[in-house]
């Protein structure tokens, strides 16, 4: 990927940057800087209804190829929009796993009737989408899904049981990608099948689950003889497994380098609390401040540099590992982030506004909180350092319990 913006890129941010600047005023205005991780309970219905305005001018799946609905930008073009994006401080999107997740394993992996079905949805902002992966005994060993699935030939549908946990968005959902175990008798990668299941419906229970953060982002679900259509099953039935890979694969994107621009944000707000308090003459805070900046730099770069080496294809054939090294990277340096800004608030970082019958947090001290669970969420930091001493690396691989499968 050729790193060097062009002519054709400058404008294409011009236009982006002025389409933004026009656009989020009025009603718009008071939506900046609401939403994104730690806090989806912000102005839900408000920011669905921004995304919405976005599809109707053209301004969602923007990576997608045409005929699906998208631009067909190109990489850099998409770096550009994720970053113009974050930069104007736009609220945060309401299907990001539908559209940078669902969408891009439909497109690869889908038959025509399932991308007909779903991708004008996901483009319109018509459904949303949670990730039905993780369970309490399947988190970071996700090959250990318990979660059930058999056809009733009755009827041709899935019948699924089980629970899954730590859903994103769940409650806010239309629609859940599952992955179950769908051949009797079958262990780890086996026999597991990749599903769309609709959550509105007797069968399924969805329990938020109160973060520290005040919200309830995620949640639980229990599936108890909850069913769906038996042609909503993405690849083939029982290989599952490989779809669900592809899936992560989409997880770390274009749309990651955003965050690199609201992390930079977040920074310039501490240091302007240290300025404003006056810890920034204590040369520690100083030197701290520095580093995270410099650290943030080199993390910027590195996602560039792994981004060109994926459309290269040069990512897979060393072993897939710039992923796992860009979440790592970005997740520590965030975590750091937040203690940092602690340290800058001294004793009024330890008391929350209240707020009715709970309490209230400043951006700072949300910060701090959600950070902690930067480095379990999304593969969790002992999971990318094995992926890359095993995968990359060749290192023996981690012993495992039981009899060793």
């Amino acid at each position: 990927m050729n790193l060097t913006e062009g002519a054709e890129d400058r404008a294409f941010r011009a236009e982006i940057r002025q389409w933004l600047g026009d656009h989020l005023t009025g009603e718009w205005a008071a939506l900046r800087g609401l939403g994104g991780p730690g806090r989806e309970h912000e102005a839900h219905d408000e920011r669905l209804a921004w995304n919405r305005h976005l599809a109707e001018h053209g301004w969602t799946a923007v990576g997608w190829p045409t005929e699906h609905g998208g631009r067909g930008l190109s990489l850099w073009q998409q770096v550009i929009f994720h970053e113009e994006y974050a930069r104007s401080a736009a609220p945060a999107g309401v299907n990001h796993l539908g559209e940078q997740l669902l969408g891009p394993t439909l497109i690869a992996f889908g038959t025509p009737e399932q991308q007909q079905r779903f991708l004008p949805e996901i483009v319109a902002v018509r459904e949303l989408w949670a990730q039905g992966y993780s369970e309490p005994g399947a988190g970071s060993d996700l090959a250990n899904v318990q979660t059930r699935a058999r056809r009733d030939e009755s009827t041709g549908e899935w019948v699924i049981d089980g629970q899954k946990v730590w859903t994103s968005l769940a409650h806010l959902s239309d629609w859940c990608f599952v992955i179950a175990r769908t051949e009797a008798g079958s262990s780890r990668h086996q026999g597991l099948s990749f599903l769309l299941v609709p959550l509105d419906q007797e069968g399924v229970e969805i329990r938020p689950i109160e973060q520290l953060t005040s919200g309830s982002e995620f949640n639980e679900v229990f599936f108890t003889g909850a069913r769906t259509s038996g042609d909503l099953v993405v690849g083939e039935p029982g290989r599952g497994w490989g779809v669900a890979m592809g899936l992560l694969g989409f997880e770390r994107g274009v749309s990651t380098l955003g965050q690199t621009v609201g992390f930079a944000r977040e920074l310039d707000s501490v240091v302007a609390r240290a300025k404003d308090n006056g810890s920034i003459d204590d040369p520690v805070v100083r030197d701290r401040l520095a580093e995270l900046k410099v650290e943030l730099a080199v993390i910027r770069s590195y996602a560039l540099r792994a981004l060109a080496l994926v459309e290269g294809g040069q990512d897979s054939a060393a072993g897939g590992g710039a992923g796992s090294i860009f979440k790592l990277a970005w997740a520590t340096w965030h975590r750091t982030l937040g203690e940092v800004a602690m340290d800058v608030a001294g004793r009024d970082g330890l008391l929350a506004r209240e707020s009715g019958s709970s309490y209230d947090l400043d951006d700072h001290q949300r910060l701090f909180l959600f950070s902690r669970a930067d480095t379990i969420y999304g593969g969790s930091d002992e999971i990318q350092k094995n992926i890359l001493a095993e995968r990359v690396l060749g290192l023996p691989r981690e012993p495992r319990g039981g009899s060793g499968g």
